[in-house]
């Protein structure tokens, strides 16, 4: 009996409702609930492909390793190639790729996923994947014109993260890390050096989101890093809920090489949490049809499905990629995963590159070899970003030939010349002036 009734009192209401408590779960059901998600997991992991070389190749490097860690995105980061032990260990070494490595420090080190190594040959240094992925001597040679900074991203940084250029559309950096670090990244500079000047952090996102609050012109947010698909599920998803809370900011974009490079980072879970984001869009970079594997075509068509418009960036790079012969299967391939070829950009002049860079002619001949001999959806814009910050400038091979009178002369892709009439026009007189001279 209670104190309150044992003196004949009236018991009171509290003053707030006491809430239930729910009864605590035994441990066999917790056991129960943990063993159901690990074999849901399991279960997922098992159902994406492994193409058959990339399967050989991980039973011979990475014996007594199952399919499940195999297709565990966090596995793949862990075990990543960072050493020249591990490398030598996988690869036929050059004298040159050794002596390379081991004069390397700082930013931008050997980091490739055991997947993405699969993909390259083992044999070969001049093997196009692994030419991008494993330092030469040359890297070490500064050319004319290059920089670390070559775009000059670093003076419109207008807070730490955070590069406002064009009017209404930021570039934010989210990470300096990536799954796999290209010889001739742009950000060399900032990515993987996590000691180094450039700090990564929720507290420096926190200082780009209060910018993006207070500038109402700011319509578009690309996201990219280092790679913003290296964050884990939850972060990413509480950044870009803060990006789709500010109202003024109209569609979101990330730019990434995971999809490609990691493609079993693309869970289906994933693929779920990035649908409520909407519209978001992914711009995916590219190099070679030699990556364009059952794996990729999985990544690319979950990410499809969830209503992620996707389009492809790929850098023109000089012995890998520069020629129709290469260019036209991976424009092509990428359509068929219903990825649209986007952006083919030149080659950014950051130091040590000039052995990546090709002339500017031969992403014109690329692109005259794709318009009209295969669908437009097929060709993308090809494009300088003009060192010392001056923008994305498109290049197009130059169709106008000149007048006629009132005729405007216009070769095709065949070669041959047509008339369009065009009174009053004084398109293509320069070029008439040009011929007399």
């Amino acid at each position: 009996m209670s104190l309150q009734a044992a003196r004949g009192r009236e018991l009171k209401p509290p003053l707030r409702p006491v809430p239930n408590r729910p009864a605590l779960a035994s441990p066999l059901r917790e056991t129960n609930k943990v063993t159901s998600i690990a074999a849901a997991y399991s279960r997922a992991a098992l159902r994406f492909p492994v193409n058959p070389e990339t399967r050989a190749f991980y039973r011979r490097f990475y014996p007594g390793t199952s399919t499940l860690d195999w297709n565990d995105w966090r596995w793949q980061l862990r075990t990543r190639i960072r050493t020249l032990d591990e490398l030598a260990r996988i690869f036929r070494l050059s004298e040159d790729e050794r002596s390379a490595v081991e004069r390397h420090e700082g930013s931008l080190p050997v980091g490739i996923t055991p997947y993405y190594a699969s993909l390259m040959g083992l044999d070969d240094a001049s093997e196009p994947l692994r030419r991008t992925h494993i330092m030469t001597g040359q890297e070490y040679i500064r050319g004319p014109g290059e920089a670390d900074d070559p775009l000059d991203e670093d003076h419109d940084t207008v807070v730490p993260g955070l590069v406002h250029r064009y009017p209404d559309r930021v570039l934010f950096l989210t990470t300096g890390t990536c799954s796999t670090y290209c010889r001739y990244c742009t950000r060399a500079r900032v990515v993987g050096n996590p000691g180094g000047e450039y700090q990564f952090s929720t507290r420096q996102w926190e200082k780009a989101l209060a910018y993006l609050q207070a500038h109402t012109e700011v319509r578009d947010v690309l996201l990219s890093g280092g790679d913003p698909l290296t964050i884990g599920d939850d972060k990413l998803d509480w950044l870009l809920t803060r990006l789709r809370a500010i109202k003024h900011i109209e569609f979101l974009r990330i730019g990434t090489k995971i999809p490609v490079v990691l493609p079993q980072r693309i869970t289906k879970d994933f693929a779920k949490m990035l649908k409520k984001h909407h519209p978001l869009w992914m711009s995916l970079h590219v190099t070679h049809p030699v990556e364009l594997t059952d794996e990729v075509t999985e990544s690319t068509a979950r990410l499809a499905d969830a209503g992620i418009p996707l389009g492809s960036q790929t850098v023109l790079l000089k012995d890998i990629n520069d020629c129709p012969r290469v260019m036209v299967p991976l424009m092509q391939g990428l359509l068929k995963r219903r990825v649209k070829p986007y952006y083919l950009y030149q080659c950014d002049p950051i130091r040590g590159s000039a052995h990546f860079r090709a002339s500017v002619e031969r992403g014109l001949e690329i692109i005259t070899a794709l318009r009209g001999h295969t669908t437009g959806y097929a060709t993308p814009m090809f494009c300088i970003d003009a060192p010392g910050g001056g923008g994305k400038i498109q290049l197009a091979p130059d169709p106008v030939v000149g007048r006629d009178g009132d005729d405007l002369l216009l070769r095709n892709f065949e070669g041959k010349v047509y008339r369009y009439p065009d009174p009053g026009g004084t398109l293509g007189r320069d070029k008439q002036r040009l011929a007399a001279e």
